[in-house]
């Protein structure tokens, strides 16, 4: 089916930035962006921000985010809250990252929702809070977050914002390694000779019955990219 009029280029920009063809990318998704479409801007704040296709320019980035994010795109408000952050484009503000990636998180994007569990562990922004930093860990891990994995696996270990569980600490550390982190497989396999034989037994129970509910490789990709979009 060919593409509505509207959302011309948007396949051919998308495959472009994949591609690493990021001049092209520019080209077909600009006037989309121009024409007022969210995930366009978020890609071409993205492209600013990285220098990718065009002169990096935080600027410009910042206020392709913002008006991506002023209709409510989830991506470039994850992208702000990173942006507010690091003091890219505009004076370091704690306060607001916070705020930013409380709107993202709230429309359930698992990467803002792991750097707002971030904030509150490391007390940035807002008060520290190991309880709520717990709550947005195990929501961006539900939905296959690696780092958020392998926090919530520390938390339940140290018993910081949730009771002790050596189980649970165990089968998030599993479900980490097996998305890929190494670091998880150390804790966990550190952990599992203190701990009773049933207990092993069953965090390894849970761990075969888990099946990841996203593509790993593909979220961290949007992690380590902030404000990443893949849709119109």
């Amino acid at each position: 089916m060919a593409a509505s009029p509207a959302f011309a280029g948007w396949k051919e920009g998308d495959a472009a930035y994949r591609k690493g063809d990021y001049a092209r990318a520019v080209k077909e998704l600009k006037p989309l962006a121009l024409q007022g479409k969210a995930g366009a801007q978020s890609y071409l704040g993205l492209m600013y921000a990285e220098g990718q296709g065009v002169p990096q320019d935080h600027a410009k980035a910042l206020a392709w985010f913002n008006r991506s994010a002023a209709q409510g795109h989830p991506h470039a408000q994850n992208a702000l809250g990173y942006m507010h952050s690091m003091g890219y484009g505009v004076a370091r503000d704690m306060p607001a990252a916070v705020a930013w990636y409380v709107k993202a998180a709230a429309q359930g994007y698992a990467v803002a929702q792991y750097n707002l569990g971030a904030m509150y562990f490391g007390g940035r922004g807002v008060s520290r809070d190991f309880e709520t930093a717990a709550d947005w860990f195990n929501a961006a891990a539900k939905q296959g977050h690696l780092k958020a994995q392998f926090k919530l696996g520390a938390l339940y270990d140290a018993g910081q914002g949730v009771g002790r569980d050596t189980v649970k600490a165990h089968f998030w550390w599993s479900v980490a390694a097996a998305g890929g982190a190494k670091e998880a497989a150390t804790y966990r396999d550190q952990l599992a000779r203190k701990m009773a034989p049933a207990d092993l037994a069953e965090a390894k129970r849970l761990a075969l019955a888990w099946k990841q509910p996203a593509d790993v490789n593909a979220l961290q990709a949007l992690a380590a990219k902030p404000g990443a979009d893949r849709n119109p």
